[in-house]
């Protein structure tokens, strides 16, 4: 019997039975939808991309796996030079993973790493934000801050490592002061903070979070596993403010294979690159590097550059904006949007209840969680069936008065 993510068993629906996918659609036995949530905002171009697939067909007439221990191989090699090229400023060595939580763990393992390898082994303690969400391994979820994710923590008594701060200025200029000789890393996820509610913050925040971080010897890491390769209107928002390690996955791979990558800068590295084995970076998931992902990879990052995809997200985002503009409802607390990624929160779950199948029924797949009803659509959507996924979720208010 299969065990469903964030399900209680006993009461959960039956899923519906997916048994072919092709560009925005997912197809049941007896219905057809769009994927308005891209697989949880993973399948940027679409379901069976015929490029993405002969890339992983023709990997895999060679070999689909070898591990990194002693060996490697072209694809991975590819991917690291493109990422380190394509990535801004220093970010140019890549730990690669099989899953974004994994490559979070090796981050916030580097940070502590960093310092201990310094001789500094005060620096135990890591910032990041309230309402935070980086995974369900145990040290994301030490630095997430949501307790419908995270309460089994609540096991071992009150955090010891980990201070959360909200998205204003003044708290995190406090918690510096504060706790700055303490800090190894802030970690954020910047601008948009998916699973923790699709919240949405200024940039001008993660600037003096740089600023800070410099001025105090403190390393700042963006978990841009959700937020990268446009999903922000951004192609990255370490394009806007650098930060010391970057960790990716989700649409590394288009969605196609669950793989990562945590992205360290050239202090980073130099921090662990000795003659002594005891300052080596002692960790190595089985299928990092995996063949078959790094050839998705490659090929998902050349359609999103031949694509011109910032052009994409940049209409679904205005698209988007004026087909919301002025609805409202007095059930809705707010309509946020950014970049290909539209939220609307309501003041109480009971009012979404019942959405989404109300949505499968009209030919939409979605997926609400708590107060949230959201879009992330997969970059190739066309602006009707754009249109579908907005209608839908607005005909719910007026069906529902």
């Amino acid at each position: 019997m299969i065990w469903y993510p964030y399900e209680q068993m006993k009461t959960m629906k039956a899923p519906y039975k997916i048994i072919d996918a092709e560009g925005v659609y997912l197809y049941t036995e007896d219905n057809k939808m769009i994927d308005s949530v891209s697989s949880w905002w993973s399948v940027i171009h679409g379901y069976k991309n015929p490029e993405i697939n002969n890339a992983i067909t023709e990997q895999a007439k060679k070999f689909a796996h070898v591990m990194l221990g002693g060996l490697t191989h072209e694809p991975v090699q590819r991917l690291s030079e493109k990422l380190a090229a394509w990535l801004p400023g220093d970010l140019d060595y890549c730990f690669f993973s099989d899953s974004g939580s994994v490559a979070v763990e090796v981050s916030l393992k580097m940070a502590l790493q960093y310092y201990v390898n310094k001789g500094d082994l005060k620096r135990t303690k890591v910032l990041a934000l309230t309402h935070a969400y980086h995974g369900d391994t145990f040290k994301a979820m030490e630095v997430g801050d949501d307790e419908d994710y995270h309460f089994i923590l609540e096991a071992y008594g009150e955090k010891r490592y980990c201070i959360h701060i909200p998205t204003k200025i003044p708290a995190l200029e406090a918690a510096f002061e504060k706790y700055h000789s303490e800090l190894n890393c802030f970690i954020v996820e910047p601008l948009l903070q998916g699973a923790g509610g699709m919240r949405m913050y200024d940039v001008s925040f993660l600037k003096r979070a740089r600023e800070l971080c410099d001025k105090y010897g403190v390393l700042l890491i963006f978990d841009e596993v959700a937020t990268g390769f446009g999903r922000t209107g951004n192609r990255f928002v370490a394009d806007l403010v650098l930060p010391d390690i970057i960790v990716l996955g989700k649409a590394l791979t288009g969605g196609y294979i669950g793989h990562a990558v945590t992205v360290a800068n050239h202090k980073v590295f130099n921090g662990f690159y000795s003659d002594a084995p005891e300052k080596a970076l002692m960790h190595g998931p089985t299928f990092m590097g995996n063949a078959l992902a790094c050839s998705a990879a490659l090929k998902s990052i050349e359609l999103f550059e031949r694509g011109n995809y910032m052009e994409r997200i940049r209409h679904i985002e205005k698209f988007t904006r004026k087909e919301m503009e002025g609805f409202s409802d007095r059930r809705i607390k707010e309509i946020r949007i950014m970049g290909g990624c539209v939220c609307i929160e309501v003041y109480d779950s009971h009012d979404i209840a019942g959405y989404r199948q109300f949505a499968y029924e009209r030919g939409v797949f979605s997926r609400p969680f708590l107060n949230y009803m959201y879009a992330m659509v997969p970059y190739v959507i066309n602006d009707a069936q754009l249109k579908k996924v907005l209608d839908t979720m607005k005909e719910w208010f007026v069906v529902n008065m």
